[in-house]
This record gives C-alpha cells, structure tokens and sequence, in this order.
C-alpha cells in the first residue's frame, strides 16, 4: 500500500502528477482495487486528462457496479464534456441503485438541461429538494430551468427560495434580477444587481445589467461614474456586459468590439466537437436558414415578413428555424408560411440543432437575432452551414470567428469602422434595413384629446424604449421645449419610475412636467396610426430609432437624427439617406437642436418636408421590399459562390438594381 499512501499524500499537497505516478504504478500491480481508479479518475479530472478520467471511472464501475457514487462522478464528467445523453445514463444507474439519493437526481436535471428536456429537468431538480428540502443548489438550477422556459413566476419563487437558504448567493441574486426585468419589475430588479455590486462588483457581466435597469428606469443620478468605469474595464478586457446593452450608452464601435470579443470567446464550449461540412449535391438552389426567436409579432418579424414572401423560389430554398418562444399569432402564421419548412427548435439542444441543419443541406444560416433577446448563438459556434451571416437583429459585430459576414450598407458601417468587425460586411446598396411594404395602419382615426395630447401646439415625439434614452439627449429635448412655445413632448410611458424620473429631470430644467405626454402601448396598426398626430419624430442616441424610425417614416412622420461613429448611432441616417430625406441627418447635438427648432417655428418648411417624405415613400428603395430581396439574394449568391470556389470570406459590395 505504500504506492498508494505516497499518491495520497501527493494529492494533498496538490502534487497531481506525481500522484497519478504513484497510483498508475499500483494499478498496474494491484488492478482490482476500485477505489484507486476512482481516485485516479479524480486526478485526472484535476489535470484536465478528461479521456484518462474517463477511462478510470469506467474501470471502477467494471469492478464496483454497485458503487453509485462512481457513476455520479463519471456522469458529471460526461456533463462538462457535453456528453449529456451518456451522463443521463450514469445518473439513471445511481438513481436505481438508491432511489431516494438526491444528489443524482439534482444532476439528472443538470444533463437533462444540456439535452433542452426542460420540463424533465425541472422534475428532477424539484425531486432532488423535496428529498432534501434545504438542498439549495437545487432550489437554484430549479429556478434557472424554470427562467428558460419563461416561466418568470415560478422562477422567481425558486430564487426567493433559494435566498432564503443562500442569503448571499450571487447567482441567485443576479437571476433573480433577470427574471425580475422580464416581469417588468425593474425597481425590484435594480434591487437585486445592486446587492450583487457590494458583494462582487466585477461579477460576470453584471456591470452591463445594472447600468441597463438604470437606463430603464431613467435613473442617470450616477450616470459619469457609472460609463467612466464601463469604459475602463472593457478596456481591461473585464467581462464587462452583454454585447447589446454597450451599444446603448456608449458609441464607440473600438469598445463594442472588445465587448463582443470578449463576451464571445466566454461563450464557446471547448467540448464542441465540430465536424467537417459535408458537401451537398448541388441541385440549382441555395438553401438559406433564417433562425430567430422572434417569428410572431415583433418588431423583427414587422420588418421581414415581406422578405420571406418575396424570395426566389426558383434560386432559394428557405428554412425557417424558431428559437421560441412559441407564440401563436397572426405574424407567427404569415412567416411559418412563407418557408419550404418552418421548424420548432426551442427543445432542441445547439448540437442538435446544428447536426438538423446540417441534414437538410444549410448552404447559408442566417442569424436574426445576433446578441439580442432569447438569442442561441451555440447554434453557431456548433456550426449550422459552411456560411454563417447576422442580419438585422443586432447593431454590431459577433466578435466571434464561427460568424463570417454581416449584412449593412455604407451608411452604418463606413471605411474608419470597418476594422471593428469581426465579419466581413455584405454592403447593401439602399439601406440594410429591411420593410415590409404590407404593413397594415389602422383606419381608427384618434384625437389628440383621447391620447393626452394638447388641441394646439406642436408635438415632438419618440417612442424609443428608455434604455436608449441617455441624459445628454433628454437635456438636449428640454431645451428644444424651452425654445418652442406651447410644444409639448410624446414618449412611451409604461412604467410609472420612468414617468416620474422624466417629469423630474424636466421640471430641474425649466419645463413644466405636463409637458410631457407619456403614451401607453398599443396595437402595432394602431400605434402607427397614432403616430399622424405627431410633428416631428425626435431620435435618440447613440441607439437610434430602428423599427421604430420605419414606423414613422411608414406613417408619413419625419425622422430628425443624429449621427455617430457606430452602427447602432447610423441606423435612421440609414433610412433617412435610402428615402431621399438627407437633410433630417444632423451630425453634432447643436445641429440636432437647431434643426428641429428651425422645423417646428416654420410651418412652410415641415410642410414641404412631409409632402417630400409622402412622395417619396413609395417610389424611393426604403419600402421597395421587392428590390430589396433582389439585393440580398444577390449577396447570398455571392457567398455561395465564393465557398464553392474554396475562395475565403471577403467584404461584398452588391451593385444597385432596378
């Protein structure tokens, strides 16, 4: 036994090596001695020699299979080596050997989510609590399974629980804010960050959350401090923020860039093993898969439907992936009909997914939702077609190698920001954005009495959610009202914080509250319609209107602007230049101020403005959705192209057509 004393005492002083020395020595003299294979299974785990590990706990069970604690470790092993259908296995044997042993269960849950069995892992971990009810990482994982599947209530009770056991458990906590911001509970989810900011400020991207819910709840009391430290730690290449909350306060393309880079590279599993691509008889047709989360009523799907209804049949085979959620309305129905195959995919795991897709011949995945809400960017980093692009979802670069191009134009990425993507930019000539020509404006004719609004006066507007709204443009907006007599200001006001945070900042700057006019959400066609009584459309920045600069052009509704360096700060001048109305592009806060006192004091000139924008609505690119697919299967063609041909990704520059 003195091999295996000596491989001991090595572990124990964190010698590994040289405890593996030991104990593979014994082994080879004594080779029925499981309890030394389950220990060297453990040190191989140590040193990252998971195949070694693997091997050992098989060895043990082979000379113990009742042990039911060897199988536990081998599970979990396999479970950081998404090997979930092989852990499943192992936690099923020791949950036979001792039914009630709660630690299985709770791991059957783990592997269970890695195989999106959502509904069974919620089953295990709730049977891994109830067998032992202060078990609180299962209360944890109970309420994280529950969070995927949007089940925010329920979720939020297994946090609470959670708490209760674990009072200082960050991850609860910040969870618990998350799902907090998904029940529109945003005060009592800042309450949750926060606590996560004394405990551990550099937590894993929570910088970038916390100062979101702020902006959310127009909170800007320590706005400086609060940006001046976002900047110095993405600079440090700290994990600061999720790729998409950066864009909104911050219009730097060099530090979006960092962020999603870093951000990406701590999302990819090393344990992906991807396989090579498969090449496909060529049959004449390009199959395209647009993947989403967003396939019923959402402002991507407004925008895109048309594009689906308007593709090549005769070139392109379309393939519509939906990431969930599953909603089943009008929008979810017009899109699901537009794919040669729409294809639930929300239980299905990113391996699998990418294992489906390759099945049925992806030349071109698509990914609409880039590093917006619900997105799956595993798909991708798994590899779903030998050609990946992000289209229209997210304002900015992937910074991840597995995304090859990204669709814009000339206007939102130029020469100077080009470097600051990772992929190589598909140049549209119009706008990259993408309209639907069909969409429908309610006939309900509104009055400015209905909707708060004053009989006389004029009206700017902006229906910008309140995360894009930073303290520089709201001042900008007050002094805009102080110069126009009698205008008053129409934002969204859902939420009763950011009404009474907005009235106060106005009011601290000389405007009387009740010039602000907060508007409650509506019907998509009845929100356009509404938007006739408005003047003139004020954007933000540095994340301008998107959909909502479409809808208002859409409505008849002048875009006034501000440009940046960033995509996301470039996207109305986008629309803007694609619908001949150059001159509501300003480039400077000044020139953004001065341009919208000049429109509201001349009638004349706003009136000629909207006649332009009239004329021009149906006869210039922007809603020319037709063109615009023209466009876009002229730059898949050319990707296409490029792949078979084994030439590497270049930027394309697709031609203006008729």
């Amino acid at each position: 036994m003195a091999l295996y004393q000596r491989g001991v005492a090595a572990a124990q002083k964190g010698y590994f090596l040289d405890a593996i020395q030991y104990l593979d020595k014994f082994v080879r003299l004594n080779q029925q001695v499981p309890q030394v294979y389950k220990d060297l299974g453990y040190l191989y785990r140590k040193v990252a020699q998971y195949d070694n590990a693997l091997a050992a706990y098989t060895q043990a069970i082979a000379l113990a299979p009742d042990d039911l604690q060897v199988y536990e470790s081998r599970g979990n092993l396999r479970i950081q080596r998404q090997q979930p259908e092989a852990a499943l296995a192992d936690f099923d044997t020791a949950i036979r050997l001792k039914p009630d042993y709660a630690n299985a269960h709770y791991n059957r849950g783990l592997a269970l989510i890695q195989l999106k069995q959502i509904t069974a892992a919620i089953d295990s971990f709730h049977t891994a609590f109830s067998l032992e009810p202060d078990f609180f990482e299962a209360f944890y994982n109970h309420g994280v399974a529950l969070q995927s599947v949007r089940q925010y209530p329920a979720a939020l009770a297994s946090f609470d629980q959670t708490l209760h056991l674990k009072p200082d458990l960050l991850e609860a906590h910040y969870n618990r804010g998350l799902v907090l911001l998904e029940l529109k509970r945003l005060d009592a989810a800042l309450v949750n960050f926060e606590k996560v900011v004394s405990l551990k400020p550099d937590y894993d991207f929570l910088w970038g959350v916390y100062v979101d819910t702020k902006m959310r709840l127009c909170d800007w009391s320590t706005f400086e401090r609060d940006i001046a430290l976002y900047e110095k730690n993405i600079l440090g290449l700290k994990k600061v923020a999720h790729p998409f909350m950066a864009l909104s306060v911050l219009d730097n393309p060099q530090l979006h860039h960092i962020v999603a880079k870093v951000y990406a590279a701590s999302q990819r599993s090393e344990t992906i093993e991807k396989a090579p691509f498969k090449p496909r008889e060529p049959d004449g047709k390009i199959r395209i898969g647009y993947y989403s989360s967003d396939f019923h009523r959402h402002a991507t799907s407004a925008l895109i439907a048309e594009l689906f209804e308007r593709h090549n049949r005769g070139r392109f085979e379309l393939y519509g992936f939906s990431l969930g959620p599953q909603k089943y309305d009008d929008m979810r129905q017009r899109v699901s009909a537009a794919f040669t195959r729409f294809i639930d995919i929300s239980a299905m795991s990113d391996v699998e997914v990418s294992r489906l897709s390759r099945e049925l011949g992806i030349d071109i995945a698509v990914d609409l939702n880039g590093y917006t809400t619900h997105a799956r960017t595993g798909l991708f980093a798994a590899g779903c077609a030998p050609v990946q692009a992000t289209f229209l979802g997210s304002p900015g670069t992937m910074g991840a190698d597995y995304n090859h191009y990204i669709v814009a134009d000339n206007v939102v990425i130029t020469p100077e920001t080009e470097a600051n993507f990772t992929e190589k930019v598909v140049y549209l000539p119009h706008s990259y954005q993408v309209n639907d020509s069909q969409r429908k404006i309610s006939e309900r004719l509104f009055t400015r009495g209905e909707l708060g609004l004053p009989e006389f006066g004029f009206v700017f507007c902006c229906f910008n959610s309140s995360h894009k709204l930073l303290p520089a443009t709201f001042a900008g907006w007050m002094r805009i009202l102080n110069a126009v007599e009698s205008s008053v200001l129409w934002v969204l006001g859902d939420n009763a914080s950011v009404t009474q945070q907005l009235q106060q900042q106005a009011v601290a700057q000389g405007v009387d509250a009740n010039r602000l006019v907060f508007a409650t959400r509506m019907s998509p066609d009845d929100n356009l319609a509404r938007q006739k009584l408005a003047d003139l459309f004020l954007d933000t920045f540095p994340y301008n209107a998107h959909t909502t600069a479409s809808d208002a052009l859409w409505t008849g509704l002048p875009v006034l602007t501000r440009t940046g360096q960033s995509f996301a700060s470039r996207v109305a001048a986008s629309l803007l230049t694609a619908i001949g109305l150059p001159e509501l592009i300003t480039d400077s806060q000044e020139a953004y101020e001065q341009k919208a006192i000049e429109l509201a004091q001349q009638p004349d000139l706003l009136k000629a403005l909207k006649q332009k924008l009239e004329a021009n609505r149906l006869t210039t690119p922007l809603f020319d959705c037709q063109l615009f697919a023209k466009h876009i299967e002229s730059a898949y063609e050319e990707m296409h192209r490029r792949h078979l041909a084994g030439l590497p990704t270049e930027h394309i520059h697709v031609q203006a057509m008729t």
